[in-house]
């Protein structure tokens, strides 16, 4: 069975740093395209970082880049989401998600509808 899973929330200061890990189980991330997305409350759902399987090409949403570094580690199964400079509207949930996808990343493939798998999320608050 496909299974992802969050961790690496918390609780950390404006300007601080935090790595999220996302772990799959029941299936190996090489034929998969891995996005990280989060949901702040009265907001929706939205794409933050997502990274191709084919050939580790990478897609940020504008207000985060350069503060956050979406990498993995196809031997580990485990997708990271490096974020530095954190900023209070950065707090959400965070959900980790796979699809199918052997092209390189970009905005278009960054989207919910394209993604299957879902984790539980783990929550990220950026507060002094």
């Amino acid at each position: 069975q496909l299974q992802l899973v969050e961790s690496g929330g918390g609780l950390v200061q404006p300007g601080g740093s935090l790595r999220l890990s996302c772990a799959a189980s029941g299936f190996t991330l090489d034929y998969y395209a891995i996005g990280w997305f989060r949901h702040a409350p009265g907001k929706e759902r939205d794409g933050v970082s997502c990274i191709s399987s084919s050939d580790g090409s990478t897609y940020y949403t504008d207000s985060v880049k350069g503060r956050f570094t979406i990498s993995r580690d196809n031997a580990k199964n485990t997708v990271y989401l490096q974020m530095n400079s954190l900023k209070p509207e950065d707090t959400a949930v965070y959900y980790c998600a796979a699809r199918r996808w052997r092209y390189p990343a970009g905005q278009a493939m960054c989207v919910m509808p394209g993604f299957g798998s879902w984790g539980q999320g783990t929550q990220v608050t950026v507060s002094s």
